[in-house]
């Protein structure tokens, strides 16, 4: 049971991990590059962020009990890095993405028609960096993680 436990661990953190690498560095720039607008990319990665946010969460729970059943020698700290980052998940699909959500239907489902100075797209574009700086802390919670997980013995 310990080693299939272990297992989970590792493969619960490396799914999370490799998605949101995977997310970030290959498929949203794909997207945005192809597609010939960026409001189509834009709703593509809305739903592909989505996505990611519930594997992501999928895979923390799975890590913490797995955490509780394997209780690796940095089990709290183990704990406190997943807690956080499903914590940051959650507040980004809950919180944030709903609010861009918003922002995006009220300017017709284009935030690029709105002007520059638009407090609309003033509005999206600090949710966006905030979006981008949460995705950002969880991977490196979860390299973190990783790191306490490859020192066990």
């Amino acid at each position: 049971m310990r080693a299939v436990a272990r297992f989970l661990l590792i493969f619960a953190m490396g799914v999370w991990l490799g998605s949101i690498v995977f997310f970030s560095f290959v498929v949203a720039p794909s997207l945005f590059t192809i597609l010939p607008k960026k409001e189509m990319a834009g709703a593509v990665v809305s739903v592909d962020l989505a996505d990611l946010h519930l594997i992501g969460l999928a895979c923390g729970a799975l890590f913490l009990v797995a955490t509780f059943i394997r209780k690796p020698p940095s089990a709290r700290a183990t704990r406190v890095l997943a807690g956080i980052m499903l914590a940051l998940t959650a507040i980004s699909l809950f919180g944030i993405m709903p609010q861009m959500t918003r922002i995006r239907n009220a300017a017709g489902g284009s935030i690029e028609a709105l002007p520059p100075a638009d407090a609309g797209r003033a509005a999206f574009d600090r949710l966006h960096q905030l979006s981008v700086g949460l995705e950002g802390a969880v991977l490196l919670a979860g390299i973190a993680n990783l790191a306490l997980l490859s020192r066990e013995p």
